[in-house]
């Protein structure tokens, strides 16, 4: 909410995922990959006066991987930020990364003003087109229009922007009928069916959101491939896609629609339960003698994805034990620890595949190949050269079954016409707010 509103990064990236101009106006990149230069835009302030400038970046970044701030093992191949002179910014890597760019339009490329003085936890000064007029996380928060942005492009086309935290679907819903609000994002996708069309626009996009049932490969039971392979066939994802109102959509793979090297790979595990039951009976199970297992997930997830689990995988000779835990309980537990048979859990981050090939992250996968390509598409300085690599490493993966993804989630929206401007697209992660404007 408060990246490219209140704060603003080095980038930036658009609705489509993809990285444009932010604090920089253009950037160099050698031949190695391995130094990058940032051309900053001239007389930039931030929303107390103070100046913005190389030094004031350099600082934000390397302070980032000093202190190990949020997100600093993003950048983890970055080895320092140096001010090249005041509009110029030279960032230094030990080995390549093509992730860099995107990575820097979030909280590893944000920059901060050294010199001023102010409670981080109440109160902000970035150099944004808003400012932070009242924040209650209880409630909502209150941005104002910066009087003092240094920006044209990003110009505020609304003075005064609320943002209510509602927890209740149907209060939220409510509330938007009523006019207490203009904006849902997201609503629940069966209650927005409600909306009159003549007065809301409701809409569903792709976004970075994956809902993975993770097994553990490093578990007895689940090093079995065709235990693996044969939960893959026994899942019926157009049934689970159709409980949540159809909005969802099919995955087949790590990578979401929205990133880099994504590829449709729903083609090499189609439902098909006869094709299940042959691999769980060579693996030495069936109906009468059942291979037990147990999935681990939030209960904040609701009880549904589990019950129809447990009845899918029934018919193919899996006896499911569901245990439902408080998420701090599957942070550490499952997270943390590693300990569980199948868990499952919403990532919603972008360009997050390198999970896959991290063999001490809590999937407990480790596929060479995949890391070997992973390793190319990092290395590339060409987008479609990282893409194809990306696009083969994510293949090998899927393939070899260490997951299922149950479905990508489409994030739904609901907007009054009397607004314009609202993005349509990933408004979880990039709300440009400084775009959107009501009609009186």
């Amino acid at each position: 909410m408060l990246i490219g509103n209140v704060y603003e990064a080095l980038l930036s990236r658009d609705s489509d995922n993809k990285v444009q101009p932010g604090l920089a106006k253009s950037w160099d990149i050698s031949k190695d990959g391995k130094t990058y230069t940032f051309h900053l835009n001239q007389n930039m302030t931030f929303s107390n006066g103070d100046k913005l400038d190389a030094d004031d970046v350099a600082w934000s970044i390397n302070q980032l991987k000093e202190k190990q701030y949020y997100n600093a093992n993003q950048v983890a191949s970055l080895d320092k930020a140096e001010a090249v002179d005041a509009n110029t910014v030279k960032l230094t890597l030990s080995t390549p990364d093509s992730n860099l760019l995107w990575y820097l339009t979030g909280r590893p490329g944000l920059v901060f003003d050294e010199n001023a003085k102010y409670n981080a936890k109440t109160e902000a000064v970035g150099s944004g087109p808003y400012t932070v007029e009242s924040f209650d996380s209880a409630s909502k928060m209150v941005l104002k229009a910066n009087a003092k942005y240094w920006g044209t492009a990003h110009k505020p086309a609304t003075q005064n922007v609320v943002i209510r935290f509602l927890t209740d679907d149907n209060a939220a819903v409510n509330a938007l009928k009523s006019g207490d609000v203009d904006v849902l994002s997201p609503v629940n996708a069966t209650l927005a069916k409600s909306l009159d069309a003549s007065t809301y626009t409701v809409s569903a996009a792709d976004g970075s959101d994956k809902f993975v049932l993770a097994f553990n490969c490093t578990n007895a039971k689940l090093k079995d491939k065709r235990v693996r392979q044969a939960i893959r066939y026994a899942i019926n994802h157009k049934e689970i896609i159709a409980s949540r109102g159809n909005v969802d959509y099919a995955l087949g793979g790590p990578i979401p629609s929205v990133d880099p090297g994504y590829e449709d790979l729903t083609g090499l595990y189609p439902y098909n339960v006869d094709k299940a039951k042959e691999l769980m009976k060579e693996a030495g199970y069936t109906t009468d003698k059942p291979l037990r297992l147990t999935l681990t997930y939030a209960n904040t997830y609701g009880t549904e994805l589990g019950d129809q689990l447990k009845s899918q995988l029934a018919k193919i000779g899996i006896d499911l034990k569901i245990d439902y835990v408080e998420f701090s309980t599957w942070l550490q537990n499952v997270h943390a620890n590693g300990d569980y048979e199948l868990s499952l859990v919403d990532h919603a981050e972008s360009h997050d595949f390198y999970k896959w090939t991290t063999p001490d992250y809590y999937y407990h996968y480790d596929n060479k190949q995949a890391q070997k390509l992973y390793a190319k598409a990092l290395e590339a300085t060409d987008e479609a050269d990282s893409a194809k690599y990306l696009k083969q490493a994510a293949k090998a993966v899927s393939e070899d079954a260490p997951a299922d993804w149950l479905f990508g989630y489409r994030v739904t929206v609901a907007v009054n016409k009397h607004v314009q401007g609202f993005p349509s697209k990933l408004s979880q992660t990039v709300l440009p707010l400084w775009r959107i404007s009501k009609n009186k």
